[in-house]
């Protein structure tokens, strides 16, 4: 190490020069980054779609879900499976186990798709091909809302088409999809009794529309050498063409009508009249029967909103390696100049753009750090003197800079995490600058020769200040090591802090003393050597030290009551697992009662809108209704489509008016909202939970759903009595009325009417039966044969009379001749299941202002004392089980570090004792995170956790020199008592000025709710932990070693 220290004092050049690359190399790359609002995580989920079109919930579950969970469950890489069986459709959520991150998901997805592939044999029949969606977590980080007065919807489609084509033009834009798009159908509407009077059947009309569009197969003809195929017309141009289609009666449709009656026709003359009526000159055209119009699928599956007007929105995806904030620009630009082509009338509106909040965040984290860096700066300069401020300074900012090449080398961009890594790790990055320059100086101040002193202060703190800079970087490790989502989100604060500091060593080693030698004044002749450890400070704090010292016990007790008084007042503190987002925007999700239609749900959302528009505080309110949005910010999960629900994205001025309106809005909302929940909730930051209270109570597959339904209404009295709470349901949903013909099977033989027959009439008696395709271009447009608007709103009261056609028969019968009445049932319309187990789970949140914590201490006592059925458990989702998991993640880098640790401490210093002394030293940095937590009335998050794990790596340093110290001074002739003393005193300056600078630096973090109890955490922890790192490890020294006052061995 001395050869190389003193290789770059020698070659001066080459030091200048690589110190001018860094320079160099460090601000291009910098400018080079790309850039982020969070670190991108992967969403470990995919969801299997399987539609079972008129199957009850309970024949989804046990014939389409089961069967595929099944399967699923074979593959070793799930976690958990989370099942909805619903009337008609099946959805599977598949969790993949937390260690499995996106370079490994794509192969897992190919598994399960053939998992479900090789089950599809295996499903009943009627069931749709399962769909599986693996990019359940794609992001759109661009979402507008095109809105125009005055046009229709298909007008909408038609510029929205426009736009879409336009923008994915853009370069590093990947995907444009539309959302809310009102699908096109063409209705032809026809009534029973105008059929039956010509003759004609549902049936034979249906059929005859249905085989006109097909397309159809004609082979193909040789003439010559060639070989043609043969392509017949007839195919629709245009809904005009359906209504011209002729349509005659069926001989099987007129039998009836010529056979019952007796007009005194002979036999002869009746089939004659019969095969006239078929196959003669009558014609009768569609137009002739029905009318056939261009609509809108009804009900639709998705409406979207904006400010009140009819919308259409257009997501858009930027690629993953470009710079978002690049794209935003890109895009902005394509749009200024679409914008005109557009009819007046039509405007597009920013729904979400997430390079205005890239730019925005980054451009704050990069205020924050320079910020801190003028903080250090001063501290630095303040106590030092200029010469040894700059000296340290210049040694920061090529840190700083040589962590940009990394990052650039690594590709970790611009985001949250890795500029507050930097923020944190700014006063570390200076320690071992400190230590060389105040041993430098010392030296020189003592008569050493300058360069001399500065090759010993580096050579003889090399190691220590490696071993010291590795145990900081391995505090940090586990949450790198963590396989869970937490771990893949913060994974960038370890690589930035780590090679922060280990550029910092490097510097320190071979930059520092060069500048030692050219920067450090010459010694004040006039001041006696070694006397700059006697001023009055220094002379003050020896003395109390040693008083300290001697009282050690007293010292000792107190020390210990003060940690033990922290440990009781942590649990006084509010644990959170990450704080919600600064995003100007908020939430209000709309729940009606299950089963209720679309149309009043959209009738109920507007209302809505036009209350909160009418605030001043609201920019915009964006409503999508059927469904969720789509991802346009990661750590958010879109609610599948269901009828009943709606969302409201209501963006404002500035963040500071989130608060207020949910205060005003929440109890208005309760009392006007009875029926329906709405439910007002921030954006979270990092991996997060859509329900934070989730408490699943399950049972067996099997499992009776009224006695879930029970268990779930009881424990839901129990959460909803709590104070901390608010947004209660179960997940079941309430019950749901369902029309039941009850179908007598001995009437229905005898009059060959099937369970399809009356299933065929009622479908096409109200929603309408499909009946084919109308092609125009690129678009397949659904026909749909229904009845009469006046004739379907009746059809309730007339149900009973509807007429059935068996198959093959010439005869209708009413419904009522089959049936042994129609009554309505209460069903349960959803099925949940959890790891194939039925279950039932009581979701909600904490109340506003209020912790996940709180909530659930306030009700385990009471949910613990139900009494559950033998085969019925609780299981605790949501953000309990992320805590948990994330926490427990931690684990398997806590170990590894903690052993490398030990090991550094003891082959720096060849005994256990130092070992000692820094494990009792660290944990009373409660002493200060605890009351600071509670004066700021902070809650203490997962980001706080990493933090006080750092304070270990950051007062280990500090210990690691002082104890160092001492053996030098043992080694120069002191007694034990004596060196440890003296070590300390001469660690004052450097101690507190390490310690200052990380504490003020980590001021600029307490304004980012994200990164605001961490900085706490750091700021009083780091304060207290040099304090006792000054004072605690004498007195602990002095019981190891067993000194007493006046330094002989006890």
């Amino acid at each position: 190490m001395r050869n190389l220290v003193e290789y770059f004092i020698r070659n001066r050049a080459v030091t200048y020069f690589l110190c001018l690359l860094m320079v160099i190399g460090g601000t291009v790359s910098f400018f080079s980054l790309g850039q982020l609002e969070d670190p991108a995580f992967s969403i470990k989920s995919a969801v299997v779609i399987t539609e079972y079109p008129g199957a009850s919930p309970e024949q989804v579950e046990q014939e389409v879900t089961d069967r595929l969970e099944q399967a699923i469950q074979e593959m070793t890489q799930i976690d958990k499976i989370y099942s909805t069986s619903k009337a008609g459709k099946s959805v599977i959520k598949v969790d993949i186990q937390a260690s499995y991150w996106s370079d490994k998901l794509p192969q897992i997805w190919d598994e399960l798709r053939k998992k479900v592939n090789d089950t599809t044999k295996d499903l009943p029949p009627g069931a749709k091909t399962p769909i599986v969606n693996d990019d359940f977590g794609f992001v759109y980080g661009f979402v507008l809302a095109l809105t125009g007065e005055g046009f229709s919807p298909r007008d909408l489609r038609r510029f929205a088409d426009d736009v879409k084509r336009e923008l994915s033009l853009v370069k590093d834009v990947t995907r444009v999809d539309l959302w809310g798009v009102q699908p096109e159908v063409v209705y032809i509407t026809v009534s029973e009794k105008q059929l039956s009077q010509v003759g004609i059947t549902g049936e034979t009309f249906v059929n005859t529309v249905r085989n006109q569009n097909m397309v159809v197969n004609a082979g193909n003809v040789d003439i010559g050498n060639e070989r043609l195929r043969i392509a017949p017309t007839g195919e629709f141009k245009s809904p005009e063409d359906i209504g011209k289609l002729a349509v005659r009666p069926q001989p099987i449709d007129m039998l009836d009508v010529l056979f019952s009656k007796n007009d005194g026709r002979s036999l002869e003359e009746k089939i004659s009249i019969l095969i006239s009526e078929a196959y003669g000159d009558k014609l009768l055209r569609v137009n002739d029967l029905a009318t056939v119009e261009r609509g809108y699928y009804d009900p639709p599956p998705t409406i979207m909103h904006y400010n009140g007007k009819p919308a259409i929105g257009i997501q858009i995806a930027g690629s993953e390696k470009a710079n978002i904030v690049t794209v935003g620009e890109n895009l902005y630009k394509r749009l200024s100049e679409v914008l005109p082509m557009l009819p007046v009338g039509v405007e597009i509106h920013k729904v979400a753009w997430q390079s205005d909040l890239v730019s925005a965040a980054v451009n704050g984290f990069i205020v924050n750090l320079l910020e801190a860096i003028a903080i250090v700066l001063v501290v630095l300069i303040i106590p030092s003197g200029w010469r040894m401020g700059m000296l340290i300074s210049s040694d920061l900012i090529m840190t700083i800079l040589g962590t940009f090449i990394f990052m650039a080398v690594m590709k970790i961009p611009l985001e949250r995490m890795s500029l507050g890594a930097l923020v944190i790790a700014l006063g570390m990055m200076v320690d071992n600058a400190i230590v060389i320059s105040d041993k430098a100086g010392v030296l020189i101040r003592q008569g050493v020769d300058r360069t001399k002193a500065a090759v010993d202060a580096a050579v003889s703190n090399a190691y220590p200040l490696f071993a010291a800079t590795i145990v900081a970087v391995l505090s940090f490790y586990p949450i790198y090591a963590s396989p869970e989502s937490t771990g893949e989100y913060c994974r960038t604060l370890f690589l930035v802090v780590s090679s922060s500091l280990i550029i910092s060593w490097l510097i320190g080693m071979f930059v520092t003393p060069l500048q030692c030698i050219l920067i450090i004044p010459e010694p004040n002749k006039d001041k006696e050597k070694g006397g700059e450890f006697d001023t009055p400070f220094y002379s003050r704090f020896r003395r109390i030290l040693k008083r300290l010292v001697g009282m050690r016990i007293i010292t000792m007790g107190a020390l210990i009551g003060l940690f033990a008084l922290s440990i009781w007042g942590f649990g006084f503190t509010k644990s959170l697992f990450f704080p919600d987002s600064t995003r100007p925007q908020l939430m209000v999700d709309y729940w009606a009662p299950e089963g209720t239609r679309i149309a009043d749900v959209a009738a109920a959302v507007s209302e809505l809108e036009k209350q909160f528009i009418k605030d001043p505080a609201v920019s915009e309110v964006t409503t999508f209704i059927g469904a969720g949005p789509p991802r346009f910010y990661l750590p958010v999960d879109s609610e599948g489509q269901t009828s009943n629900y709606a969302q409201m994205i209501i963006g404002f001025n500035n963040y500071e008016e989130v608060n207020p309106f949910i205060a005003k809005y929440e109890e208005w909302a309760a009392e006007n909202y009875s029926t329906a929940m709405l439910r007002f909730r921030k954006y979270g930051v990092g991996p997060s939970d859509t329900w934070p209270f989730y408490l699943w109570i399950t049972g067996s597959g099997t499992a009776d759903l009224t006695t879930l339904r029970v268990l779930g209404n009881e424990a839901l009295a129990i959460t909803e009595a709590s104070p901390h709470g608010k947004d209660w349901r179960l997940n079941m949903m309430n019950q749901t009325l369902k029309v039941v013909p009850e179908y007598n099977e001995r009437r229905g033989l005898w009059s060959s009417v099937s369970r399809d027959d009356i299933a065929g009439a009622t479908r096409r008696a109200y929603d309408g039966v499909d009946v084919g395709l109308y092609r125009e271009q690129d678009r397949l447009l659904p026909i749909i044969v229904r009845q009469p608007e006046n004739e379907r709103e009746s059809f309730a009261e007339r149900m009973a009379n509807l007429q059935v056609k068996p198959e093959g028969s010439t005869n209708t019968i009413p419904l009522s001749q089959v049936t042994d009445g129609i009554n309505a049932k209460w069903e349960n319309p959803i099925i949940t299941r959890l790891n194939r187990r039925r279950g039932v789970a009581i979701q909600g949140a904490a109340a506003t202002g209020d912790t996940f914590a709180n909530l659930r201490k306030s009700v385990l006592e009471n949910l613990n004392n139900m009494e559950l059925p033998q085969g019925y458990h609780f299981f605790w989702d949501g953000e309990y089980d992320s805590t948990q998991t994330s926490q427990a993640a931690l684990i398997p880098g806590i170990v590894p570090a903690l052993i490398l640790i030990l090991l550094l401490t003891v082959t720096v210093f060849n005994a256990f004792r130092p070992m000692l002394i820094i494990l009792i030293t660290i944990p009373f940095v409660m002493i200060g995170i605890t009351p600071a937590l509670l004066l700021f009335d902070s809650s203490f998050t997962f980001m706080a956790l990493l933090g006080t794990m750092s304070l270990a790596g950051m007062m280990n340093k500090n210990i690691v020199v002082l104890l160092d110290s001492a053996n030098e001074n043992i080694a120069g002739g002191m007694d034990r008592y004596t060196a440890i003393i003296e070590a300390s005193v001469t660690r004052v300056r450097p101690v507190i000025l390490a310690a200052g600078t990380t504490v003020l630096g980590v001021i600029p973090l307490l304004t980012d709710v994200f990164w605001q109890s961490m900085a706490i955490a750091i700021m009083a922890g780091l304060s207290i932990g040099s304090l006792l790192t000054l004072v605690l490890v004498p007195i602990l020294y002095s019981f190891l070693y067993g000194l007493k006052a006046g330094g002989s061995d006890e």
